[in-house]
């Protein structure tokens, strides 16, 4: 272990003033390492989590800078492994190696290897789409990351300030590594408050504005610049194909149904009708092109999902098959108790439009609302009508979990039968 040059100090403040974060933090940077010693940080004590918060640390690096590598001490000053420092971040050390080995070139070579060929060998995920989720932040060891592969374009979004500063070699060597020529980069929606930097998103010379993607013989057009996350819901393939088992002649509402995945899916599947309701109006013009382009008929409502479930309920109209899938509804700790509340509501509207016998399909994509606690939820919000859990499912398996990080499995579906 080396020796430190300097007297480490206390780390107690999130906002140093002597170290704003300016444009110059945002700069990128190689991921070749130069050779010279990494600054040390002192935890209170040790972690296995690769994601290291403020409360946790007993002393900062005395010259680490914001995004720097450091070395990571435990409270005996055994050494942990390397993580990428931020002390504006509450999420202040990502993790990325134990031990004495060093992130370096042939490191995240490896670590790239190793993801494609789960997805690809042992996966087979090119048997069943051309749109994927390359890497998926803790769950690929790359804490702070994520990566989706569109026919011939790599998505990379970043959650942290260090992996930004290294996106544009990211996406270099992943594009290398699979012979694809075209690659874009955005910050997460949250950096400023999270993260305290605020940054751009930005492409290779020749990325297109939008492309063609297939999955399970479907197509889908992707935005990759201007769709949420990194242009499409790679997570929900699996559900969206298992939906369609129960479409066949039935009458369907798709609610939140963003580009129309699930509303394309039940109307290839052969049902009657399928309404797909959203917000967002840039959502619906994109779900409208995905049901043209497979030459299915879909009603898309520009509508809040709350006031068109309302309408529906005082009309009286029920269908035989019911999604909810409602954008994240718990962004942090304080909005918790009133997004739980507003599942409630929403899945409370949701099961009364659910025909006797029928299927409701209810999701949520907040990772601070954990399984069980969701399952209640929904379980309330049925109230006096009897209803059979038929299934729990989550992301697809190209979205892997770390066991050190559960807190990774943010996605949950839950697959009702509503009686009487």
């Amino acid at each position: 272990m080396r020796k430190q040059k300097r007297k480490q100090k206390t780390f107690t403040s999130s906002r140093d003033s002597r170290l704003p974060l300016d444009r110059a933090f945002t700069q990128q940077r190689g991921l070749e390492l130069d050779g010279s010693p990494l600054d040390a940080v002192r935890l209170k004590s040790a972690t296995r989590s690769s994601t290291i918060f403020r409360k946790r640390i007993a002393q900062s690096p005395s010259r680490a800078q914001h995004g720097d590598l450091v070395r990571v001490l435990s409270d005996d000053g055994a050494l942990l492994g390397t993580g990428l420092w931020n002390p504006r971040a509450e999420a202040t050390i990502r993790m990325l190696t134990r031990g004495e080995q060093l992130p370096d070139v042939p490191w995240w070579q490896e670590r790239l290897r190793g993801a494609l060929a789960l997805r690809r060998e042992i996966l087979k995920i090119d048997e069943a789409t051309t749109a994927y989720r390359l890497l998926n932040a803790d769950g690929d060891g790359v804490p702070g990351l994520v990566a989706d592969r569109y026919g011939d374009i790599i998505s990379l979004e970043t959650f942290s300030l260090g992996m930004y500063q290294r996106a544009e070699a990211i996406s270099r060597l992943i594009a290398s590594l699979l012979h694809v020529p075209n690659w874009i980069v955005r910050p997460g929606p949250q950096t400023e408050d999270q993260e305290g930097f605020i940054a751009s998103g930005f492409q290779s010379g020749q990325a297109p504005g939008k492309i063609l993607i297939t999955e399970h013989g479907l197509r889908y057009e992707v935005l990759p610049f201007e769709g949420h996350k990194t242009g499409f819901f790679c997570d929900q393939r699996d559900n969206r194909l298992r939906l369609r088992q129960f479409c066949e002649g039935a009458s369907v509402l798709d609610l939140c149904c963003y580009s129309g995945g699930f509303s394309v899916n039940a109307s290839h599947a052969g049902a009657q009708d399928v309404t797909g309701v959203d917000l967002d109006e840039t959502a619906i013009d994109a779900a409208q092109r995905n049901a043209n382009l497979n030459q299915c008929r879909i009603r898309f409502v520009h509508a809040d999902a709350f006031a068109y479930m309302r309408d529906m309920q005082r009309n009286g109209r029920q269908y035989r098959v019911v999604i909810l899938d409602p954008p994240k509804l718990i962004r942090g700790r304080k909005e918790y108790d009133e997004g739980l509340k507003k599942y409630l509501d929403l899945n409370r509207l949701a099961v009364s439009l659910v025909e006797p016998g029928g299927i409701l399909l209810t999701c949520s994509c907040s990772g601070l609302l954990n399984a069980d606690e969701f399952t209640k939820t929904v379980r309330a919000a049925t109230g006096d009508r009897p209803a059979r859990l038929l299934f729990r499912t989550g992301a697809s398996p190209d979205h892997p979990v770390a066991m050190s990080a559960l807190e990774g499995e943010y996605l949950k579906c839950l697959w009702l039968q509503v009686d009487r």
